[in-house]
């Protein structure tokens, strides 16, 4: 498996395109230091591959965040990624977990995907959840608000010392509507074979060959992916600077204040000189 690497392809002869995204270390590094339990950790490896996958679809210059809100025992699970795919990710609980299927976990709820480009306006699409996985919801999300018939595929293998997922999606080109099904019937059958042991342990040109041998399929150069965490004592140092005059003065009463980062769990320490230096900014 070439881990942590996003592959988009293109069928010639058809009016359909594609994209898989495999990921490894990428993927281990966001969950090392989090004690998630199984499910969870299931879930949020989905929700990676999807947010590569839809960050793929999107050509542009500018960050994605994909969320799940529910009144089942995950409240909240989110990943943020970017166009040069980097990503990060948390889950918030606010119960015990009884069951591990998607319903299980979330409940009832939306999906939320907002779209922030560095250049033009931001965009937000909320969807209630659909059926009872996160690829029935990210189908019918793309059903609405690209109103482009999508075949997403996830897969996730995880382990107490290897983590791996995957994605696979197959979309209709916006041409004449009619022909793209038709085409999109066909290779949709095609890729119904594709076998989780496949998905993760075959290279990207040898599992295309081995789905699509009688097409046609230009596969692109892949693109790397990443965990990200984006967090920093500068940032920090900010985010204290924010909080005012009189609640630096309570920290410094206190002696120390301590910010940890949700999606890493790297803590920065900030001593009373510290946050002496910072309350002479205000």
């Amino acid at each position: 498996m070439n881990s942590d690497s996003l592959y988009r392809f293109l069928f010639q002869q058809r009016n359909v395109r594609g994209e898989m995204v495999q990921l490894a270390d990428s993927l281990e590094q966001m969950l090392l230091h989090h004690d998630y339990p199984l499910p969870i950790k299931q879930l949020l490896a989905e929700l990676v591959a999807a947010t590569s996958l839809l960050t793929a679809t999107l050509k542009l210059d500018g960050d994605i965040a994909v969320q799940i809100q529910g009144d089942g025992p995950v409240r909240f699970a989110a990943v943020n990624g970017t166009d040069q795919q980097q990503f990060r990710g948390v889950v918030r609980m606010q119960a015990e977990i009884r069951g591990d299927s998607f319903r299980d976990l979330i409940g009832e709820g939306y999906l939320l995907v907002t779209i922030t480009p560095k250049l033009g306006e931001r965009y937000q699409g909320i969807i209630p959840l659909s059926g009872d996985s996160l690829t029935s919801t990210l189908e019918a999300y793309f059903a609405q608000s690209e109103q482009l018939p999508t075949r997403l595929y996830l897969y996730t293998d995880i382990q107490q010392h290897k983590c791996r997922s995957a994605g696979f999606m197959l979309q209709v080109l916006p041409v004449e509507q009619d022909k793209a099904k038709a085409d999109f019937a066909d290779l949709v059958m095609l890729s119904d074979t594709l076998t989780q042991d496949e998905v993760f342990n075959l290279p990207a040109e040898q599992l295309l060959y081995r789905l699509f041998h009688q097409e046609q399929v230009e596969l692109f150069a892949p693109q790397p992916v990443s965990f990200v965490c984006g967090c920093s004592r500068e940032k920090c140092r900010a985010a204290i600077v924010s909080l005012g005059r009189d609640l630096i003065s309570e920290h410094i009463a206190q002696g120390e204040l301590t910010i940890s980062c949700e999606y890493c769990n790297k803590s920065y320490l900030f001593n009373v000189d510290d946050l002496n230096a910072l309350l002479q900014q205000l």
